[in-house]
């Protein structure tokens, strides 16, 4: 540190004496010795103190762009995104063709959530250098984020053109491709991001798969374990660069204690209480607590956007509180000024998520919930709340975090309380009034189309061969793969009119819309999950095979939920063929599973 302050100091002094030569040749002394830090921590150490630096610099002259653009990676690390955008605002007004300019002020864009602009920053540097891979990577992501995957997959081919050893980009390429059922040379391409996976976590690279993609790949679970536990390893080192003071945590809280001047200091942490897939499953658990003995803390990782969701929580929860606007560090000390005591991470690896939070470690008890469908790899998150089903204990090898089993099904769901109308047989829709065909078996899968693999779609082909006026309903989810999955299904043999597509729509109108098939095909790589609670409360069976990981067992236990799971777990995917073959031709047998199952106690 003294090595950098010295600099700093002496070109201050010069700077005052009006000598600008020697005070400019100073502070650029103190920005080699940034630059050749050994420790990233150190160099997180002296933000403050580089701030002042670039600042004192453009005190002398605005002439030049480095200092601005040093000065905007610095706002952007303490999340000030409004003064780091006016930094590359200034790096192009000094040269309008800066393409680091264009690259930092796209990449701010993405950060508030302003997609299209940044799609047009990067497709203008790449337009003034070409060949720059790493900005077409940007591009790709950005394209992702505006669910425009094919030409995310032209930008991260062009990537790859320019640099053909370019782990990031084949791995995100793979996804993509995964994303729009492109299963051309499929097996190849995941061989060879196996083996980038493997060789990043010897090397102690951070993987170029995030553990979200991860869980619909047929990865070995310790494989996955491992993905997780690097980035994990990550979030851990951000959280140090804050230089906190260990936190201190309240006492235990004996059961005997509890009441009203003792009560179970209970905190949530997410970014979906907006109109998301968690808010939908748990709208009404955070005012189920007893308040008699738990005070509900609810922290809204995103800014709140007036929905429905957001409206009924923040009225159904004891505190509601927004730290979308807060730094990691300062979030951490809310949480633990609150005395938390259980601190609930209802995200993971999902978007949006901040799990440098969890690694600064503000409550005494950490507990994974509901939004990652596997292991976080994290020794600062203690429990994951799952079931005996999902995540038996032969398993928990797979697991970083100890297994708590609800005694029933983990994966909760509000739809008793927001949708009970739904199997009202006054307000039913009609198969004519979504275009679907009223003299066939209607066999459906409502999941995105990420999740399914060769192997599935060529199981489903011969069901579809074996049952006679059978059709197969699929979802535009996205649009893109319709065309691929059509074309797959010429060639097994079928027909164009076998394979259905219809838009996504509305949450409760799906959910009604569900009953209109006849049964549902889960998807083993990685199964139905809120789409597995929305088929079964509308009275769908469903077949549904679970594997080893997390993410494959879900549906198992939905189903296990009903009563009837029994009847609709396989255990290979011949007996997945067989039985769904066999539903379809006994009529009477599967009329009478779908009946006991809109007669369930578990659905009304």
């Amino acid at each position: 540190m003294q090595a950098f302050n010295a600099p700093i100091l002496l070109g201050l002094v010069y700077h005052e004496q009006g000598n600008l030569e020697m005070a400019i040749r100073n502070y650029r002394r103190a920005i080699a010795v940034m630059l050749n830090a050994s420790r990233r921590i150190e160099i997180w150490n002296m933000m403050s103190d580089l701030e002042q630096c670039y600042k004192s610099i453009l005190a002398v002259t605005t002439r030049i762009s480095a200092p601005f653009i040093s000065l905007a990676m610095i706002y952007v690390q303490q999340g000030n995104y409004g003064q780091a955008m006016s930094c590359c605002n200034e790096v192009l007004r000094i040269n309008p063709m800066a393409t680091e300019g264009l690259v930092n002020r796209g990449n701010i864009y993405i950060e508030i959530g302003k997609v299209n602009e940044a799609i047009q920053d990067y497709t203008q540097a790449i337009a003034i250098s070409p060949t720059m891979a790493d900005t077409h990577i940007l591009l790709a992501l950005a394209y992702t984020l505006s669910r425009n995957v094919e030409a995310a997959i032209k930008s991260y081919r062009q990537a790859l053109m320019l640099r053909q050893d370019f782990p990031r980009a084949t791995c995100n390429l793979f996804h993509s491709l995964q994303c729009v059922c492109d299963w051309d040379n499929r097996e190849g391409m995941f061989i060879e991001v196996e083996g980038i996976l493997r060789r990043q976590i010897e090397m102690s690279i951070i993987p170029s798969v995030r553990p979200f993609e991860a869980i619909a790949y047929p990865l070995d679970p310790m494989l996955a374990l491992d993905i997780s536990h690097k980035f994990a390893k990550y979030c851990s080192l951000i959280a140090a660069r804050y230089v906190l003071s260990p936190f201190t945590h309240p006492p235990p809280l004996s059961i005997k204690e509890c009441g009203r001047n003792s009560r179970l200091r209970v905190g949530y942490v997410s970014s979906d209480f907006g109109d998301h897939p968690v808010s939908h499953l748990m709208c009404s658990v955070f005012g189920m607590h007893d308040r008699e003995n738990v005070e509900v803390f609810c922290y809204a990782l995103s800014p709140n956007e007036g929905t429905e969701w957001e409206i009924f929580i923040q009225s159904e929860a004891e505190h509601f509180i927004d730290v979308s606007s807060l730094t990691f560090d300062a979030t951490a000390r809310m949480i633990n000024e609150d005395r938390i005591q259980i601190l609930i991470d209802l995200n993971g690896y999902t978007k949006g998520e901040r799990s440098e939070i969890f690694a600064m470690q503000p409550a005494p008890i950490q507990v994974l919930y509901m939004g990652f469908p596997g292991t976080t790899g994290a020794t600062y998150i203690d429990y994951l709340i799952t079931d005996e089903f999902v995540s038996p204990m032969k398993y928990a090898h797979f697991y970083s975090e100890k297994l708590l089993h609800l005694p029933h099904c983990y994966f909760v769901n509000d739809y008793k309380q927001i949708n009970h109308d739904v199997l009202d047989p006054n307000s039913q829709p009609t198969r004519s009034d979504y275009g679907l065909p009223v003299d066939k078996f209607i066999f459906a899968c409502f999941n995105q189309l990420y999740k399914m693999d060769p192997e599935i779609f060529t199981t489903w082909c011969n069901i579809l061969k074996r049952v006679p006026k059978s059709v197969l309903w699929l979802l535009r989810f996205p649009a893109a793969g319709e065309k691929r999955l059509r074309a797959y299904a010429a060639a097994q043999g079928l027909q164009q009119n076998q394979i259905i597509f219809t838009d996504t729509i509305m949450k409760q109108e799906h959910i009604k819309r569900c009953s209109l098939a006849d049964l549902f095909l889960d998807t083993p790589l990685c199964n139905a999950h809120t789409t597995g609670t929305d088929v079964l409360w509308a009275g769908l069976p469903m077949i549904t095979l679970p594997l080893e990981k997390m993410a494959t067992r879900v549906a198992g236990s939905l189903c296990l939920a009903t009563g009837l799971g029994d009847e609709m777990i396989v255990s290979s995917m011949k007996e997945y063929e067989e039985k769904a073959v066999l539903l379809a031709l006994n009529r009477p047998k599967l009329k009478n599973l779908t009946n006991r199952m809109r007669n369930s106690d578990a659905i009304h």
